[in-house]
């Protein structure tokens, strides 16, 4: 099976299982969706009548927030089983959700500079190649759209397993060349999926080299001092799973804005 083929079926299990990963929007979080979804700061301050492509979300949380913000919504995910879910949360609301079967890694289902914001949550792990998600969505934002995405940092995928001390063990090569191997320590791994570590080179330097610049980047908090040793959020005290970033597709050349003198990023 290929790694999309792989990933699909995995993800159709959690779906079907309703895993933590298909946590839908409450009420509550939809009386203020964009507190819900950014608390931050990233977001403008509306988002009314935008473009907003849902990349590697389906689930029934952020696209449903995001209409419920008011803005145009297509959600991209693999699982045609966690986009039945958005399907259903947005039916339930009366949102309109547009949902597309796809790969994060081939958006060519979509035009070109269509969007104005693309969000994406902890998912390129399950492809090969961020270079290719980074440039299709670099193709489909418009320019000065907004890119926020979130990631499994590199050490986080280099743990086998932990020690009789309870020390966490970097096992695999930070130069792992193709599918990361099974491992003991599953704590930030999903059952059944192929994943693959991002060098930082990768995970920043290909989002520069896609036509983006980078606004921020942040370490998402995952320590819990309560946790028993193999808990995730014991093994978030000592090292940090993931890393959020910020980021802004810079004007294309021909573009009256990279035409001008000084083109300066929306800080």
């Amino acid at each position: 099976m290929s790694y999309r083929d792989q990933n699909r079926a995995a993800w159709n299990r959690l779906a079907e299982s309703r895993s933590r990963f298909t946590k839908v929007a409450t009420d509550e979080e939809c009386r203020q969706p964009l507190a819900s979804l950014d608390g931050r700061g990233w977001l403008p301050a509306t988002v009314q009548g935008l473009n907003v492509l849902c990349l590697a979300s389906g689930g029934g949380w952020q696209a449903i927030l995001y209409a419920a913000a008011g803005a145009n919504v297509t959600v991209v995910d693999l699982s045609p089983e966690m986009l039945r879910i958005d399907e259903q949360e947005a039916a339930r609301r009366r949102l309109t959700v547009r949902t597309v079967e796809g790969s994060m890694d081939d958006l060519s289902m979509l035009r070109d500079e269509s969007f104005d914001i693309a969000h994406q949550p902890v998912s390129t792990c399950y492809v090969p190649d961020i270079g290719k998600v980074y440039r299709e969505v670099g193709r489909v934002l418009r320019d000065g759209g907004l890119y926020i995405s979130q990631h499994k940092a590199p050490t986080c995928l280099q743990i086998s397993h932990r020690d009789p001390h309870d020390r966490y063990v970097v096992g695999i090569e930070y130069y792992q060349r193709g599918p990361l191997p099974r491992v003991e320590d599953t704590s930030y791994r999903e059952p059944g999926a192929t994943e693959y570590l991002h060098r930082w080179d990768q995970l920043v330097g290909d989002l520069c080299r896609s036509g983006f610049v980078l606004e921020d980047l942040r370490e998402p908090y995952r320590a819990d001092e309560s946790a028993p040793p193999g808990h995730f959020g014991h093994r978030g005290r000592f090292i940090a799973p993931y890393v959020r970033l910020k980021a802004r597709r810079v004007p294309r050349m021909n573009s009256p804005q990279a035409k001008s003198a000084i083109w300066m990023p929306e800080l």
